[in-house]
């Protein structure tokens, strides 16, 4: 059996369902094929960002925070809490319940654009066709004119630590404890082990952050990486550095892991062990010998700015390829390619794409660091406004952290916003707008900003870094 559609997508995660929802509604006769299903058997769209990723640890972070701040920040607004109690499976029924609710949206709205939705796993054969095999088994072969792969990508499994997914878990499997673990050891002190390192401290867990690295979030702006080391520490997260896990023996239900700290070796025991070291691009059995897809040393597709393959009508997106693994780029992209193949002449600035990790506070940032820019030989001026001094968020009892904004010292545009602290994620992205459209400093610092709002921190760093500040104190002129 073969059918011919416009364009055929390749996971229908938060890269593959865009595309298949933006070509549609520019005509193209569309189809999303994904492999991901439920409990039940049944198919599911969304991937893994909706299914057991961005989502569901958004959930669980959600509820932890709830949870943290009853047992421990509550009594000063005079609020009296007898006999707290955390129920871990009402918490993961909430979060399934969330995802149940934007799974099923995907859903809705590849029928109300037309999306042809097909559930199985598919493989790119030659000339653009797509095999896809069912949940039973059964194969079927459709024609596309274009297609889109947009296949994400796994965690990565390490030889020291074999994830078993019962003492030994991934990221999936970190969703789904059904208690608390009483001692959780995490490898990697990345977004991902911060995050979920997070969600189970704030519930009782005693946490232990193994990291191979010596320098703490390095790709963050260096101020922004000491004030969260800072914070977590006192938040009980205990995260070591420079140390490299060595190996693992499951013994009686418990973890006994083994790690290298400079020239000394040692042990801990966990209840459980998180392994969060990454991410690799899934592209396992998808590709077929004779396709022309090419994948480079590393896993990703090879394709150029626009997302095109060396294929003529074969693009890729999302975690699949070059660029950082992050739901809205690959979303983004997928409206690129999406517009392109109908004729559009659509771009992606790479430049301005945020980073978030969704702790508390929240970390965030866009553009340039200081130390990127002070490398590459860039004279800057940076303006810094902590929430200390912030009337809102000392009135929501959430002060912890700064907003910072770079900019050129010679043409006063600004470079990078960096934030830590309440709403970092959308504080970063008023900053993200304004980069987009080449802002200054002094552009901002002319801005209206509502009061009392913990957004007037982003106003003030803006001011700060031309020594306008009104609300702390300015730097000395030299």
């Amino acid at each position: 059996m073969s059918t011919e559609f416009d364009l055929m997508v390749i996971g229908s995660g938060p890269a593959g369902y865009v595309a298949a929802i933006r070509a549609a509604q520019l005509g193209l006769k569309t189809a999303c094929v994904e492999k991901w299903k439920s409990a039940e058997g049944q198919g599911v769209n969304g991937g893994t960002c909706l299914n057991v990723g961005c989502i569901p640890s958004k959930a669980l972070l959600d509820s932890s925070h709830k949870f943290e701040a009853a047992a421990h920040d509550y009594s000063r607004h005079g609020i009296g809490l007898d006999n707290l109690t955390i129920d871990v499976p009402a918490m993961l029924k909430r979060k399934q319940q969330i995802v149940e609710q934007l799974t099923g949206g995907i859903s809705g709205l590849f029928k109300a654009n037309g999306v042809t939705s097909i559930f199985g796993t598919g493989k790119l054969l030659a000339s653009k066709q797509v095999e896809v095999t069912d949940f039973e088994g059964k194969t079927t072969t459709y024609s596309a004119k274009n297609v889109i792969i947009a296949t994400g990508s796994v965690p990565i499994d390490i030889p020291p630590a074999r994830v078993n997914q019962a003492e030994i878990v991934d990221s999936t499997g970190a969703l789904e404890f059904q208690e608390v673990p009483e001692r959780l050891g995490v490898i990697g002190a990345g977004v991902i082990g911060l995050e979920l390192g997070s969600v189970w401290g704030r519930l009782g867990s005693e946490v232990v952050v193994l990291e191979a690295l010596d320098k703490f979030l390095p790709a963050m702006d260096q101020e922004v990486s000491k004030e969260a080391a800072k914070v977590f520490k006192k938040q009980g997260l205990d995260i070591r550095m420079g140390c490299m896990v060595t190996g693992s023996n499951i013994k009686k239900g418990q973890v006994e892991v083994t790690y290298k700290e400079g020239d000394e070796e040692k042990t801990e025991t966990f209840d459980k062990l998180i392994v969060c070291v990454g991410r690799r691009p899934f592209t396992d059995g998808l590709l077929a010998d004779d396709c022309g897809v090419e994948t480079d040393e590393r896993g990703f597709i090879s394709v150029d700015k626009h997302c095109a393959t060396d294929v003529d009508g074969v693009w890729a997106v999302g975690d699949v390829v070059r660029g950082p693994m992050l739901a809205h780029k690959g979303s983004e992209e997928g409206v690129m390619v999406a517009e392109r193949i109908a004729g559009q002449k659509a771009e992606m600035n790479y430049d301005l794409i945020p980073g978030v990790i969704y702790t508390h506070p929240e970390i965030a940032n866009v553009g340039k660091t200081s130390q990127e820019l002070r490398e590459a030989g860039v004279e800057i001026k940076e303006g810094k406004f902590p929430f200390a001094a912030s009337g809102r968020a000392l009135a929501s009892d959430d002060a912890v952290g700064f907003v910072k904004i770079i900019a050129d010292a010679r043409t006063d545009q600004v470079l990078g916003v960096h934030c830590i602290g309440p709403a970092a994620a959308e504080l970063v992205q008023q900053g993200a707008i304004a980069m987009e459209f080449g802002s200054s400093a002094e552009d901002i610092g002319t801005m209206v900003f509502s009061h009392p709002t913990v957004s007037e921190a982003v106003h003030e760093a803006a001011l700060a870094v031309n020594n306008h500040a009104i609300h702390i104190a300015n730097r000395k002129k030299k």
